[in-house]
């Protein structure tokens, strides 16, 4: 059997949605295809620490993160690539200027930080563990690295935040932007060069507009029947919703499992 080296996105992928949990036929597929000899890995753009766990917990030991700069191989974190540090600068002091709440991930943990609270006063508290270090001696250029932004503007002033941004940036969530890396097929890319492996044995599972920039002619991209049309209409082939065993079908029509 030919080895294939496949990448799967978490949420709407590898989880319910409804249940935030991974979905069982997929986590049978996942044991299978390892079984069998095949690279499987996650494709995330979540931060390292917030990925790893969930790696761990299916029983996979590689993982493309922090969307597309960092790379565990053998459960080794081998690559965290920082924002451009100048870029991720300009914005946090344009946030502040404009008057946004902001907050900047420095390191490879829950610790955000910022020069004053408006962040919450504007968003109230994210969704996830976080914590906040709010100093108002705090000094963005006094930040060796910096790994992500998190901005409150608003939806509709968005585009004209956003215009000249260079760093990436994505909303997940209705009341604030993510300046982050967005380049999972770079990352994918990476791995298979540390691998010495060549992308044509590259799959891809995806369900949202985050997974259209790891979709590629390279390599064989597989849409679920949950995703969004754009996907699918990018996808060489779609399979069942990922709640109705979808990874699993689409791995035993391709004859991996």
């Amino acid at each position: 059997m030919e080895k294939k080296y496949l990448f799967f996105d978490i949420d709407g992928t590898l989880t319910d949605n409804s249940t935030k949990k991974i979905v069982t036929s997929a986590k049978w597929a996942l044991d299978e295809l390892q079984r069998n000899g095949h690279f499987v890995a996650i494709a995330t753009g979540r931060a390292h620490y917030k990925a790893r766990g969930f790696m761990e917990s299916i029983g996979l030991h590689h993982m493309v993160c922090c969307g597309g700069n960092g790379l565990v191989i053998n459960d080794q974190l081998i690559q965290n690539i920082p924002l451009d540090r100048e870029e991720a600068i300009r914005t946090y002091e344009k946030a502040s200027a404009l008057g946004y709440g902001v907050l900047a991930m420095l390191d490879d943990s829950i610790d955000v930080y910022t020069h004053n609270d408006d962040f919450r006063k504007q968003c109230g508290d994210r969704k996830e563990p976080t914590r906040y270090i709010i100093d108002e001696n705090f000094d963005i250029h006094q930040a060796k690295e910096i790994y992500k932004l998190y901005v409150s503007v608003p939806r509709s002033e968005e585009e004209v935040f956003t215009k000249d941004d260079q760093l990436g940036h994505l909303r997940f969530v209705e009341d604030y932007l993510m300046f982050q890396h967005d380049r999972k097929k770079e990352g994918i890319l990476d791995m298979m060069e540390h691998l010495q492996a060549d992308p044509k044995d590259v799959v891809v599972f995806g369900d949202d507009y985050n997974d259209l920039v790891m979709f590629d002619d390279r390599w064989l991209s597989i849409a679920m029947g949950n995703a969004c049309d754009a996907l699918k209409e990018k996808a060489d082939y779609v399979t069942d919703k990922n709640v109705d065993d979808g990874i699993w079908n689409a791995c035993r029509h391709f004859g991996w499992i």
